[in-house]
């Protein structure tokens, strides 16, 4: 590869003509020419770059860095036994036979991992505006804002303690809209909600119908404090995501280890969730009898029985496991504990019902 160096007058620093800064400066027709991503002193093929980026669990910079190694090693048997089978030619009986190999090129080393993963990080910068352009542009009609510590605590480095939480806020078919990094929630959270508003306004799409959230759904007032932050929203309805509420239950369960957690659990989804009574119909003159429970999950909606039926197959799911055991008389329940939290949620049963219209394909989980 051959270039010329451009060198600034001012500060002496040099540019190679391929570099970065000297490309910007041209179209993109004539700019994808240039087949290499160039560094300070190597450069790598932009074919070599594009394999970095559908990278998952089996397709890491090390697994890429074995292959190319191997099919570099390939070539240099391959070329390097073609060079001997020419120099052959030229053997007289007064050669040493061991200056032939003395004469073999070196292979050169394939440069490490982390140069790879620094070559793809440098492709990707040329491509922020694209990926920006790409991220803003998901919208959706029904959002789920849900914040979590565990992310932060992986931060390492200069960046570990500087935020508590990470939120996220995805549409009805699991695309992530908005991901931010604060040190709280509540009035933290304002920037991010003023942006998604933004957002929508400027690209002329419907506001959502519904969002669902972690806390925060409901309070004294005529909204919660969710609902006030997206206050230019005026016909969205918040409700509370029903994975937590089922997890706020199950706190007063004395351990998840228990060998009544797992029917308990199951039983209080049921009390939240009912199949859809023509999906089910459908689908069993598909099937030809009765349905199994992946084919019902994969193929029929779930609706919420709504608050007063809920409300009372709880407390009777409550009452029936109140005093179960195991086979070693531990209870399944905190009794205080549960009869406690069971008064405290009691108000959030009409926050976890699906609003008027609005029937979602969903599972219990993230």
């Amino acid at each position: 590869m051959v270039t010329e160096y451009l060198e600034c007058r001012p500060c002496k620093k040099k540019l190679a003509a391929w570099s970065r800064d000297i490309l910007d400066q041209l179209d993109p027709s004539h700019r994808e020419q240039f087949p290499a991503v160039l560094t300070y002193r190597l450069s790598c093929d932009r074919e070599v770059v594009r394999l970095l980026r559908g990278r998952t669990l089996g397709n890491s910079a090390t697994a890429l860095y074995r292959h190319l190694c191997l099919r570099h090693k390939e070539h240099y048997l391959g070329q390097s036994t073609l060079y001997l089978s020419v120099l052959r030619n030229f053997v007289t009986q007064n050669t040493d036979p061991s200056s032939l190999i003395a004469a073999l090129p070196q292979m050169v080393p394939v440069p490490s991992p982390s140069w790879l993963l620094s070559v793809y990080a440098r492709e990707v910068l040329t491509r922020l505006p694209e990926l920006k352009a790409r991220v803003t542009s998901v919208y959706g009609s029904i959002l789920k804002m849900d914040s979590t510590k565990k992310v932060t605590k992986k931060l390492a480095g200069h960046a570990a303690g500087t935020a508590a939480w990470v939120t996220d806020v995805g549409n009805e078919i699991g695309q992530v809209l908005m991901c931010v990094l604060t040190e709280g929630e509540g009035k933290g959270l304002l920037p991010m909600c003023s942006g998604l508003v933004v957002r929508y306004r400027r690209a002329g799409e419907a506001p959502p119908q519904v969002l669902y959230v972690d806390r925060d759904c409901c309070s004294a007032g005529d909204k919660g404090k969710a609902a006030a932050m997206f206050s230019e929203w005026d016909q969205l309805v918040v409700r509370l995501d029903v994975w937590h509420f089922i997890r706020r239950i199950a706190v007063g369960v004395t351990t998840d280890s228990h060998p009544l957690y797992a029917p308990f659990m199951g039983h209080l989804s049921a009390c939240i969730f009912e199949w859809d009574a023509g999906d089910v119909e459908r689908l069993k003159e598909a099937c030809g009898g009765k349905p199994t429970a992946k084919e019902l999950a994969r193929h029929c909606r779930r609706r919420t029985r709504g608050a007063k039926e809920t409300k009372e197959l709880i407390e009777q799911l409550l009452n029936d496991f109140m005093e179960a055991t195991d086979t070693m008389g531990v209870r399944l329940f905190d009794k205080e504990r549960m009869e406690e939290i069971w008064r405290t949620q009691q108000p959030h049963i009409e926050c976890i019902q699906d609003p008027p219209g609005v029937q979602l394909y969903r599972r219990i989980g993230r």
